[in-house]
């Protein structure tokens, strides 16, 4: 049962029916906590579930704020701390096992906590809250308040315990650090001290850090002054210097995971990367522990790699880690020793002690529980066996009445029992599951899962349930299964829109008769299957969200279905519509659920948008395509958040539930809730599903997010609703008992299928991937390949085959035909090639298919389109790149950067590149200019002048080379044309300028350069095509035409005279006669072969002639471009010298530039150390301030409470003193043996701890436990009872004597015990301050600190200001060497004789001294004139501060009683006399008021008594006012009536207004006086301001 508070809206009056909650069923997500010995407590939703390990029975706590968030408890005060997780959570303490609430803890936290851990001795609790605050505070949960908080944003913290031995030690661990809070407390205040501990770096070692505030270690340089710290030269002036580090100081330290707590307050801590560190408790050092390696390791072994929990144990620690093994650390000094403890087969998460550290709880990432129990025999048991991930779905096994069944995502399938949640039974399908559904006609279950597959579980042997089968319907995940009330249909919906239906009987091998397609993303199926009809009625519920509507198909299953499913279903398994009665109905608005009454009238809605309940009525009509359905009923919900829809079993209850957490049942007709529960929250995102058993008896309830399980049972359920529901359900087993007997035995008879090993799949075929050319579909050939397929794929195949099989012989028409067209295509495609190009057509229109040739060609040129349009965008991209680079390289240079080279030398000078000044720079320089202020700028100008000047001298020279080069290139073609004349093999040098000459031809791309072919679109092919077109027939037309041109070739070869360079080529042809031998030559041959030899002699002459003059002339060219060439290369030469001389100079300039900039730096740097000393300076002043005030307040705190121990102790000795004068009536012998008991005190015994019990618990007891001391205190009581009891009383002693003693003696123990504690609060407000007066100290000490280091700082910085850096220019030879540079070797040394160096030495002493003497002279001149313009500038100041004293004595204000101090001579002897004078008249004053005060006394007493016969006038008066005002009442009623006004009330109303005006004037005449004398006050002071002064002329 559950206990602690519920909401109001589950609790309901009288005998209403209500619903409780019977049992909770979740695992532990957080750390499970022990609360006694024999119990542990884990938060699960909205419950703390707490477990008694010997019996394993659960008590249930509900937290009435939604889900819990963290969960602590308190061993000692047996109490359980929890927070909630609503906006300013709150923390609520329980008792246990009472489960009454405590105290409830509120804060200030804005939205949860992380952490809560209590104090192991005292009422102390701390917590942790996330963000915003990242608070931690500590609380005193006992009288609900808080006692400190600390504040440390944007750290968040893993970890957080109490040291067991001290409460005023508090470890924080976070994923980078591990801190330890000090409680320090002074009377009733409570403070938070925090100290990091410093930690390794990843490798274990220590890096020994640097003070980063004060350096020691830091150079010092003669040169360039004062190096400072990283943080002065970062700029930093605020708190982030004190910390700061450069990114390559910065090194990665140990990452802590886990720390625990050792009975001598030291930690340990085991980190991420493997390291076991040992924290000392008192001063905060960190050790890494070795690890001792006895043997190597196997390649099996494991190896402790990180820890995830740690758990102190005597002699060492447990460790555990994601291996799931156990580890015992055995530590000795500085070094453990590793040993397997215990192993378990999940990865482990959490390591607890009992607290009688008896028993070992183990808890593993899962959630489930393990009880390790040590002794002679040790133990393990599974006290809680977790699932393997949240439930998924619900349902009852029917009846409904003993067994559930749960599904988890990862296919874990579980029985359990309804009774008490006992797991019986599991079985794991290893595959991704979704939904689960039990068959109400059989004892069988099943599964969809993600792949498509519905899993058929046989559940008749609960502790057994076996796979029965397996059916693969799609590739789509099943989403949705629903058995129909009887049992008849399993409906199956899958993500893609198909709803399948199968028979649901086991002894039909679950068959699949067909599917039919409705929207997809199916939000709900529901059905409607009654007793006495012989249908099942469907309908599926589908979103449309891109109108905002929602779907609903409905259909009609007959009961005969499974019988023909054949003539229902076609080939490819798709049941017929017009079969099914298929209707669609939409609505304007989205539901987020739907189900159909079992009247088939109208439909139930759940609204997604709004909170309303709508009913649809459906049409009577038969309709086709859509119909629009209307709200008819129309009920407001109060749950928020898309809601779920469920019908009972006899279809008068609806069951609503929502993302709110509420599960609301109503009654089917009004729609009005009868009742009502709270069991989720919607911070888990309320519940996701709920079943109702078929006799309402029995309902269960699933979250969504917090993985919890609630059974809900019914409270004063009686009635019709109760009896509806139960004879429904009893006539629904009744007509089912000879179905379900059926189903059973076939159940208990079949066999079972194995998933995992050899699982023979329901549909498998046999398929090649060949292909057949001559065919247009794929044949369909058995291969060896076995591949499983859905079952619907293996429909759509069969029918394809068997389309295939029946249209075979066409098929085969079709394919000759379509061979024989080829063919006659391909003929005319060959004629085609043979005719003429007028008659030639074009090679598309022989295509016989132009709708598929089109798709094609469209495809391509998409496909051609995407990848230009990627080309393109690649392109554009590095184009982008490109202009961005030349924009920034290139553009942006008013001067490019080129080199020029010689002709014939290796020089190459290089100009300046300058970037172009912008507006802003040469403002800046104008105004630099104006002023004269800033040198850098300045010498910038000097920088850019000598630049620019170089750069006009370059730009000339590269002028002057492109002419040179085009000069060259023009006499190069005379050149060239000689040397073909006489035919030389000489090579023409041609100057041409490199890259680094003409850098821009880099930003160009040249033809040549591409190796791809150029992109021609169709356009600029066709314009191509044209224009070549156009130029072939322009160019024939001009041949035909031109008969001149061509009778000119023909003739004369082109030209019209021979020129003298074709002189060379000319030959004279040899006459035809010369091909005869001499003999056989006539007369006539003769001659005209002396002609021959005559022509021949003179024309070879004149080629001699020519070829003369031609080499003179390439001579003179080649002369002539060499000696320019030359001179080119000796400018250039002298301009490389100037580019020397330049740069020389430009380094020089930038020198001082770089100079003056590191002096500025250097002063910001030494103006931000010294802005940062300051406000460090402030800052620790102000903490001094703050522990001064503290040191202040706890002496007074101390004072005070010393006084009040003094007062007690004073007390305390008082009693002891006064005891024989009490009892001095008594006899002596009687006071004395009275006295010896006043002395005696009880002693109490303390229990004995078994000697077992102290050698395993290794903290032992808790000191300073404050219910200790009260325990103790009333221990003492109790035994100080027994020292009161009469038979302890001396004989003789009277009764009440004895009585007295006894309240005496009693007095005497609690004055006692009030002075120990005092005497333990005066230590501890002790202790306190003195650590505040060290604190103080401390804070001094860095205060003198900083003083100190502010004054070498000032000192640096003013000798930094004096020792300037000046640059001197030295000629090449002058420079001074130092002694170590000397060259000792003189072979070439001359000897000069050393009379002449000493004369020439006494010279220059001579002229030194006379140097000297005249500086000493002009030195003492310009101090002379120094001080004599300071005694000038000293006499004008005087001179203006005389005048000013003038001034100021004119202008003083002379009254006249200082010109009688000035014109009387006896002026003491006056004042005296006035004196008197005043002190008569003082004397006459007072006299005079005694006796006013002495008449008013009397008046006074006079006024008294006519007051009081005033008094009774007045009463006697207002007794005839009465009378009077009740007269004059009637007689206003009387003249109200009669409708005129009184004479009298006229002459009191006239009366009034006179009164009034009256007064009115007297305030203004008061008013004017004032006035008055305001402006005579005005007028004294002007005559008195204008008072002649007494001015010495």
């Amino acid at each position: 049962m559950a206990h602690g508070p519920e909401r109001e809206d589950t609790s309901y009056s009288g005998g209403s029916p209500t619903l409780s909650v019977r049992w909770v069923q979740g695992f532990p997500k957080q750390h499970v906590h022990f609360v006694n010995d024999n119990t542990f407590c884990y938060a699960s939703g909205n419950y703390v579930i707490f477990i008694d390990i010997e019996t394993k029975k659960k008590t249930v706590l509900q937290c009435i704020n939604g889900i819990v968030g963290v969960v602590a408890t308190n061993i000692p005060y047996e109490v359980v701390a929890f927070s909630d997780r609503k906006p300013k959570p709150l923390i609520h303490i329980y008792n246990f096992p009472g489960l009454t609430r405590r105290t409830k803890l509120k804060g200030n936290v804005l939205l949860d906590y992380t952490l809560l851990t209590f104090s192991y001795c005292g009422t102390y609790l701390a917590s942790y809250s996330s963000l915003p605050e990242f608070e931690l505070a500590l609380w005193n949960w006992e009288s609900n308040v808080i006692l400190c908080k600390k504040s440390q944003p944007g750290v968040d913290v893993s970890q957080m315990s109490f040291n067991p031995m001290n409460w005023h030690q508090l470890c924080l661990t976070s994923p980078s650090t591990v801190s330890v809070w000090t409680i320090e407390r002074s009377n009733q205040e409570h403070y938070f001290k925090p100290k990091l501990v410093k930690l390794p770096l990843e490798d274990g070692s220590f890096l020994n850090e640097m003070d980063v505030i004060f350096p020691q270690s830091v150079p010092k340089d003669p040169i360039y002054g004062p190096v400072l710290p990283l943080s002065a030269i970062a700029g930093l002036v605020g708190e982030e210097a004190e910390t700061f580090r450069p990114k390559d100081d910065v090194y990665p330290l140990l990452h802590p995971t886990m720390h625990c707590w050792t009975p001598t307050s030291d930690l340990y801590v085991g980190c991420e990367e493997g390291h076991l560190l040992m924290i000392n408790g008192d001063t905060l050092k960190a050790t890494v522990l070795n690890k001792i390696e006895e043997e190597p390791q196997l390649e099996d072994r494991r190896n402790l790699i990180s820890p995830v929990t740690l758990v102190y144990q005597k002699e060492g620690v447990f460790a555990s880690g994601i291996d799931g093994v156990v580890y015992s650390f055995t530590i000795k000094d500085s070094s453990y020793k590793v040993e397997d403890f215990l192993e378990i087969e999940r990865p482990i998460e959490h390591l607890m002690f009992s607290p009688s550290y008896k028993m070992l709880l183990i808890q593993t990432d899962k959630g489930s529980v393990y009880i390790y129990t040590f002794g002679e025999k040790p133990t393990l048991d599974k006290v809680l066996d977790a699932c393997d991930g949240k439930f998924l779905a619900i349902d009852f096994v029917t009846p409904g009445t003993e067994h559930f069944m749960t599904l988890t995502h990862s296919g874990e399938v579980c029985v359990w029992w309804m009774e008490d949640c006992t797991c019986v039974s599991k079985i794991y399908l290893n595959t991704p599951a979704m939904v689960l559904a039990c068959s109400p006609s059989s004892l069988c279950a099943a599964v969809g899962t993600v792949e498509g597959s519905v899993h058929f579980i046989n559940v008749q042997d609960p502790e057994s349930p076996q796979v029965l089968h397996k059916a693969f319907l799609s590739e789509s995940s099943v989403q949705h299964l629903v058995y129909d009330q009887r049992g008849l249909f399993l409906l199956v919906g899958t993500s893609e829109g198909n709803v399948f239906i199968l028979n649901a009987k086991p002894t039909s091998s679950f068959q699949i008769i067909g599917f039919t397609e409705v929207g997809k993303d199916i939000l709900q199926i529901s059905t409607v299957s009654l007793l006495e009809t012989d249908i099942v009625e469907v309908l599926a519920l589908s979103p449309l969200p891109e109108t905002g509507r929602s779907r609903l198909e409905m259909f009609t299953l007959p009961v005969i279905l499974p019988h023909v499913s054949a003539t229902f279903a076609d080939e490819r398994g798709r049941l017929r519509d017009e079969f099914i009665h298929k209707y669609l109905y939409e609505v304007d608005h989205s539901l987020s659920s739907a189900v159909l009454d079992f009247q088939s009238n109208q439909i139930y809605g759940f609204c997604n948008q709004v909170p309303y309940i709508c009913s649809y009525p459906l049409p009577e009509e038969e309709h086709s395509g859509v119909c629009i359905l209307k709200p008819y009923q129309k009920v407001q919900s109060k749950q928020y958040g898309p809601g779920i829809l469920y019908l009972s079993s006899h279809g008068l209850w609806l069951a609503t539930i929502a993302k709110c957490g509420i599960l609301c049942i109503r009654d089917i007709y009004s729609l009005e809730t009868f009742a009502r529960c709270r069991s989720h929250s919607h911070q888990g995102h309320g519940i996701q599903s709920m079943r109702i058993s078929a006799n309402g008896e029995n309902i269960l309830v699933n979250g969504t997010d917090d993985g919890t399980l609630i059974y809900l049972k019914w409270r004063h359920l009686g009635g019709n609703l109760a009896t509806e529901i139960f004879d429904y359900s009893q006539r629904l087993l009744t007509s089912l008992i000879s179905t379900m007997d059926e189903e059973n035995y076939y159940l208990s008879t079949a066999p079972e299928i194995s998933l995992d090993l050899g699982s023979e799949p329901e549909h498998t075929i046999q398929q090649d991937m060949r292909t057949s050319i001559d065919s247009s579909q794929d044949e369909l050939v058995s291969t060896d390949v076995i591949k499983e397929i859905p079952w619907i794929q293996q429909k759509s195949q069969e029918a394809i085959k068997k389309e295939v099989n029946l249209f075979s012989e066409k098929r085969k028409e079709i394919k000759r035909g379509i061979k024989a067209l080829a063919k006659t295509v391909l003929k005319m495609m060959e004629e085609n090639e043979t005719v003429d190009n007028i008659a030639k057509l074009e090679q598309c229109e022989f295509g016989l298919d132009l709708e598929e040739l089109k798709r094609l060609n469209d495809e391509s040129e998409e496909e051609v389109a995407k990848m230009r349009k990627d080309a393109e965008m690649y392109n554009l991209a590095k184009s982008y790149l490109a202009e961005l680079i030349k924009e920034e390289c290139w553009r942006s240079m008013v001067v490019k950067g080129r080199a020029l080279k010689c002709f014939h030398i290796p020089y190459v000078v290089e100009n300046f590149p300058m970037k172009d000044r912008t507006e802003e720079e040469q403002k800046e320089l104008e105004r630099v200019i104006q002023q004269k202020k800033i040198e850098a700028e300045c010498l910038k100008d000097i920088i850019y002048k000598v630049k620019t000047a170089f750069n006009r001298e370059f730009d000339a020279a590269y002028k002057q080379k492109v002419f040179e080069i085009a000069r060259v290139k023009e006499r190069n073609v005379r050149i060239q044309e000689i040397i073909l004349d006489l035919e030389l093999e000489e090579k023409v040098w041609q100057p041409e300028f490199e890259d680094c000459e003409m850098p821009e031809r880099m930003l160009v791309v040249e033809n040549e350069e591409i190796t791809a072919r150029k992109h021609v679109n169709p356009w600029q092919k066709a314009k191509a095509e044209l224009i070549t077109i156009h130029e072939m027939e322009r160019r024939l037309q001009s041949q035909s035409t031109d008969t001149r041109h061509r009778a000119l070739n023909d003739m004369m070869g082109g030209v019209l005279e021979v020129k003298k360079e074709d002189i060379l080529r000319m030959v004279i042809p040899q006459p035809p006669f010369m091909t005869k031998p001499d003999a056989m030559w006539t007369e006539e041959e003769r001659k005209e072969f002396k002609d021959y030899e005559k022509k021949v002699k003179e024309l070879n002459e004149e080629k001699d002639k020519y070829r003369k003059s031609l080499e003179a002339e390439l001579k003179k060219l080649q002369n002539s471009i060499q000696e320019s060439t030359q001179n080119f290369d000796e400018h250039l030469k002298r301009l490389f010298e100037r580019r020397v001389k330049a740069e020389m100079v430009v380094n020089q300039e930038e020198l001082k530039i770089n100079n003056l900039v590191f002096s500025l730096l250097l002063d910001e740097e030494l103006s931000s150390r010294e802005l940062f000393l300051s406000n460090y300076l402030a800052k620790q002043q102000q903490e001094k301030s703050q522990t001064s005030e503290a040191i202040r307040k706890s002496r007074e705190d101390l004072d005070m409470y010393k006084e009040e121990y003094d007062n007690l102790l004073a007390e305390d000795k008082i009693l002891d003193r006064s005891f024989k004068k009490e009892f001095s009536e008594i006899p002596s012998h009687q006071v004395d043996t009275l006295y010896k008991l006043f002395k005696r005190r009880p002693r109490i015994h303390k229990q004995k701890t078994h000697t077992e019990t102290t050698s395993i618990v290794p903290f032992g007891e808790r000191p300073g436990s404050g219910k200790l001391n009260r325990d103790n205190f009333a221990q003492l009581m109790k035994a100080m009872d027994e020292l009161d009891n009469i038979h302890n009383m001396p004989e003789g002693l009277d009764p009440s004597v004895w009585d007295h003693f006894c309240a005496t003696r009693r007095t005497k123990v609690e004055n006692e015990q009030k002075v120990k504690q005092k005497a333990a609060g005066l230590m501890e407000m002790v202790a306190f301050l003195r650590k505040r007066v060290e604190e103080d100290e401390k804070v001094q000490q860095e205060i003198e600190k900083v003083f100190h280091e502010l004054i070498l700082l000032q000192e640096e910085k003013v000798k930094f200001q004096l020792n300037l850096t000046i640059q001197i220019l030295l000629k090449q030879g002058q420079v001074e060497l130092e002694n170590f540079q000397l060259v000792l070797d003189y072979p070439d040394a001359i000897l000069i004789n050393k009379t002449i160096i000493e004369d020439l030495n006494s010279v220059i002493r001579t002229q030194g001294q006379k140097k000297v003497a005249s500086m000493m002279e002009t030195k003492e001149v310009h101090k002379g004139i120094y001080q004599i313009e300071w005694e000038h500038k000293k006499m004008e100041m005087e001179m203006e501060d005389l005048n000013q004293k003038a001034w100021d004595i004119q202008m003083l204000f002379f009254s006249r009683d200082r010109q009688k101090y000035l014109n009387e001579p006896n002026y003491e002897s006056l004042i005296s006399i006035q004196i008197g004078i005043m002190e008569q008249t003082i004397a006459v004053i007072d006299k005079t008021h005694k006796k006013n005060v002495e008449n008013c006394k009397k008046l006074l007493k006079k006024l008294g008594k006519f007051s009081n016969q005033k008094d009774v006038a007045n009463y006697s008066l207002s007794c005839n006012l009465r009378e009077e005002l009740v007269a004059v009442s009637e007689r206003k009623d009387i003249c109200n009536a009669m409708g005129s006004k009184l004479t009298c009330e006229k002459i009191v109303q006239e009366r009034h207004e006179n009164m009034m005006q009256q007064q009115k004037l007297t305030n203004i005449s008061k008013q004017q006086a004032e006035e008055i004398s305001i402006l005579q006050a005005e007028v004294e002071r002007l005559r008195m301001k204008t008072f002649p002064a007494l001015v010495k002329m």
